[in-house]
């Protein structure tokens, strides 16, 4: 048997829709990360980029299992002496609540130099509209 790499010129990429109200945080990140990164894919090729656009919406109501809201904090620092922020993670969707998504994704991410372009392939929408409906996106159930 022959063993298949997959090239550049052959990446095809589909689009998918995914309500971020539909399962907790972390289970959420898990499935956006394996689409991001195409390992859903036969053709699943490490070295190569070719996963998927993600587009979710909701992300105002998104869940969390436990004290998660009160108990989890976001941390930032400005690069001086005492300053850093701290934010709580009910804080933190009231401000940016696409923010969450995206930290919890990158969280899953593989760290290396294909995770940045994979990232901006993720779209995060507060409601339930999103503007990529010409692209027929799937739903992910």
């Amino acid at each position: 048997m022959k063993t298949m790499n997959l090239k550049g010129s052959e990446i095809k990429r589909e689009w998918w829709v995914i309500d971020a109200s539909s399962m907790p945080l972390g289970k959420l990140a898990v499935v956006i990360a394996d689409k991001l990164m195409g390992k859903s894919k036969v053709d699943y090729t490490p070295h190569i980029d070719n996963g998927d656009y993600v587009v979710v919406t909701n992300a105002k109501n998104v869940v969390v299992t436990g004290k998660k809201m009160t108990q989890k904090k976001y941390y930032r620092h400005s690069g001086y002496p005492g300053g850093i922020k701290e934010l709580k993670l009910e804080e933190v969707i009231e401000k940016d609540p696409s923010r969450v998504i995206r930290e919890a994704v990158k969280g899953m991410m593989p760290k290396n130099k294909l995770s940045a372009d994979r990232l901006l392939r993720l779209r995060v929408f507060d409601g339930a509209e999103h503007a990529h409906s010409a692209q027929n996106p799937k739903e992910i159930k």
